[in-house]
């Protein structure tokens, strides 16, 4: 038995994180944290705040060495050789957006957005007040795939494309075809791709993970790349994430306009970020050997105790997506299942029009914990 099977919802609860306190006395599968811990490396950095005094404006080392275990890892990782100037610091993902934005798009070209969709592009969307179009993914018994007339028909020159690789909810991870065809698309309507790629780490053979601004000189050349060790490393609270401008023209713009996003990553953060990148990858081996059994399980639990669900397996992330219509469900999922099986989920609808009958399942819990949310979820439908 792992280690994180021991893992107890009562201990859980007593460390009072959002993901096991919001919804007293329900088992937490909403919010895209895991239940691990974090690797013993991160949580000795995090002693050099104290032993440095480091409780004021970050030193120029700090910012350095993130830089290049962020480089690092990526060339491990992915292959993918990045210069460290190419590298900017930011408080997260949303925040690198919201500065990719304000400071490297016209302020009146529209977000195209695949769905569903992480839950908060649409709150990007209403804060910067870009018009938002949905481009429903396309769906078969066996795999998603992007509707890539639909993104040709929303894209306008200088528009945004989001690119969420691995995409949250659905878990899919995008093949070297399927990127380059929407490059192609991309590029002929001369639009611009924010590629989210936060979940990056978390992928399970025998998918991999290809960075988009890899594939080309014109995917370099259109894309911004935002990813950070909040999601595979477990440490989304302490607020730091990388911004990876491939684009020389970008490059000199932030460098006039992008300083307030690349002072906003804490120094807790970049420490940990830095001991995840350099010192932690047994640690992520570990967690994702957990994970994979994990999403293995869900499947099975899936296919024996809901079998009027519809659902694809993820190739990353930990997160599943899971179609409920079958059971005549359509909204109100999250608050029935928290209010009568006691297990918080996020509800479909949140990700787009599309996600209507359908619900966003974290399952990076303890198996046995996992296993009673599936079965408390079963015994009310």
């Amino acid at each position: 038995m792992s280690e994180f099977d021991a893992i107890t919802q009562e201990s859980l609860v007593a460390k009072g994180g959002r993901k096991w306190s919001a919804f007293p006395g329900s088992i937490g599968a909403f919010i895209a944290e895991m239940d691990f811990g974090v690797a013993p490396a991160v949580r000795r950095s995090l002693q050099v705040i104290d032993d440095r005094d480091l409780y004021g404006y970050a030193p120029a080392d700090l910012t350095a060495e993130l830089r290049a275990a962020t480089s690092g890892f990526c060339a491990d990782r992915y292959g993918w050789q990045i210069p460290v100037e190419h590298i900017e610091p930011a408080s997260d993902v949303l925040a690198a957006f919201l500065g990719v934005l304000t400071h490297l798009t016209p302020a009146d070209t529209p977000i195209v957005l695949p769905t569903p969709a992480y839950m908060p592009f649409f709150d990007v969307a209403r804060v910067t007040g870009r018009r938002l179009i949905e481009a429903p993914m396309l769906r078969s018994e066996t795999g998603w795939s992007l509707d890539l007339d639909a993104i040709a028909a929303a894209l306008t020159p200088g528009a945004t494309l989001v690119l969420c690789n691995p995409h949250n909810p659905i878990g899919k991870v995008y093949t070297e075809d399927e990127l380059l065809a929407l490059a192609e698309v991309v590029e002929a309507e001369e639009a611009r791709v924010f590629s989210d790629e936060i979940h990056a780490p978390v992928v399970y053979d025998p998918a991999k993970h290809i960075p988009y601004a890899t594939l080309t000189e014109a995917t370099a050349a259109h894309t911004t790349t935002a990813t950070a060790a909040s999601k595979a490393f477990n440490i989304p609270g302490l607020k730091c994430a990388q911004l990876i401008l491939t684009s020389p023209s970008d490059r000199e713009t932030w460098k006039q306009k992008g300083q307030f996003v690349s002072g906003a990553a804490s120094n807790p953060g970049m420490l940990a970020t830095t001991a995840a990148y350099t010192r932690s990858l047994d640690w992520l081996d570990e967690v994702n050997g957990y994970l994979k059994g994990s999403r293995d399980l869900f499947t099975d639990l899936v296919t024996s105790l809901l079998p009027n669900a519809a659902y694809i397996q993820p190739e990353g992330t930990y997160l599943a997506w899971l179609d409920l219509r079958g059971y005549g469900l359509e909204s109100g999922l999250a608050e029935t299942i928290n209010s009568r099986a006691g297990v918080a989920v996020t509800e479909g609808r949140l990700c787009g029009e599309v996600g209507a009958g359908h619900i966003r399942f974290n399952f990076a819990l303890p198996r046995p914990l996992l296993t009673e949310a599936v079965e408390r979820i079963a015994r009310i439908l």
